[in-house]
């Protein structure tokens, strides 16, 4: 895996962003979080005078061999018939990109269908699919460095056009199982509490979903003992082994995107469960990730809310979605819209000739 140069902010225009903001002609503080975001923002690119400049989405598919277990209630079949939908316009992701002027781009790094041909799709295919983790590796040391890379790729190619506030989005059926296990793996959080019903589970699903996860875990538990891999401790060694042996292509291409977006100083919008799985995993490698990360919202999958706190995550929007492929995330664009311009284009007091009350 190639190594990532991530700075956190410098910490010495804090005061003077903070003195900007509570000058704004407004009582201090009374535009809440928006006043959070804008600091984060302004932080995040070292300015007063914060911007977004061509704001781009990425949607990265791919299946995972679990999905075999039925542990979705949608075969996977739907990943590659969504992705061919999207190439027409008429998914959720495509309409929110038009809504808020993103530039949409969609990557096949791992789907289970021959999408070569289809005008409209970036193909980076790795393999049709990963491997089943309830009884092996999903992926090999190779396939997940070429992930990271393809993650990287797409995230340099908006850079170049001068984006620099990325949003990333997936379509994998089962990645959901995939990222509850990263969350029990990577945050200690016991399993049932990371197990939610996916795209629409029952409560016998739920439960056969659970049956499978738990088996998955403890084989791989019992693999990490005769490869002496300490997976209980954080660190990148035990961190990219819980990666790759769990994760979809998908994932492990948001990944790289998010690492290198923040590696140039651009704003991550990150959406959903699975998303901020990734998200999560890519704070394991660097921490200082997250300095970059706008958490779009809160999601009902259940355990979503334990993730997000995980990393002291404060959504956007509550709003019960969970679609994924990026779109709650994009649904928050304008609120941070707003944070900028609040900060750029509200008058402070002395401009406006209002007394300063505080």
């Amino acid at each position: 895996m190639r190594t990532f140069h991530i700075e956190k902010p410098d910490e010495r225009l804090r005061a003077a962003i903070q003195d900007k903001i509570d000058n704004l002609n407004k009582p201090k503080g009374s535009l809440g979080v928006l006043e959070e975001l804008a600091m984060q923002i302004c932080m995040a690119q070292q300015t007063l005078s914060p911007r977004l400049s061509h704001p781009c989405h990425l949607l990265f598919g791919g299946d995972h061999g679990i999905e075999r277990e039925g542990v979705s209630v949608s075969p996977r079949e739907v990943t590659w018939q969504q992705m061919m939908n999207f190439t027409r316009g008429g998914g959720g992701v495509n309409m929110f990109c038009r809504q808020h002027g993103f530039r949409l781009r969609i990557i096949d790094v791992g789907v289970d269908y021959d999408l070569s041909s289809v005008g409209g799709i970036i193909d980076r295919k790795i393999a049709r699919g990963t491997r089943n983790f309830l009884h092996e590796p999903a992926m090999s040391e190779e396939e997940f460095d070429r992930a990271i890379d393809v993650g990287c790729e797409m995230a340099d190619q908006c850079a170049d056009e001068g984006c620099n506030i990325l949003c990333i989005g997936e379509m994998g059926i089962a990645n959901t199982s995939a990222s509850s296990i990263w969350m029990h793996l990577l945050g200690n959080i016991p399993l049932d509490e990371c197990i939610g019903a996916g795209a629409g589970l029952d409560t016998p699903g739920i439960l056969h979903k659970r049956e499978i996860l738990t088996k998955a875990v403890n084989h791989f538990k019992a693999q990490c003992s005769k490869l002496n891999v300490q997976c209980s401790k954080f660190n990148v060694q035990s961190s990219k082994f819980i990666l790759r042996y769990f994760g979809g292509f998908e994932m492990i291409a948001a990944i790289g995107a998010m690492l290198r977006a923040a590696e140039l100083k651009m704003l991550v919008m990150v959406d959903g469960f699975i998303m901020s799985a990734c998200m999560l995993a890519a704070s394991r490698l660097y921490p200082d990730v997250l300095s970059y990360a706008i958490f779009g919202h809160q999601g009902d999958e259940s355990g979503h809310k334990l993730m997000l706190q995980l990393m002291n995550a404060r959504p956007l929007l509550h709003l019960g979605m969970r679609l994924g492929e990026g779109t709650g995330a994009l649904c928050a664009y304008p609120i941070v819209e707003s944070a900028v311009r609040m900060v750029n284009e509200m008058n402070n007091f002395q401009n406006a000739n209002i007394t300063k009350y505080f």
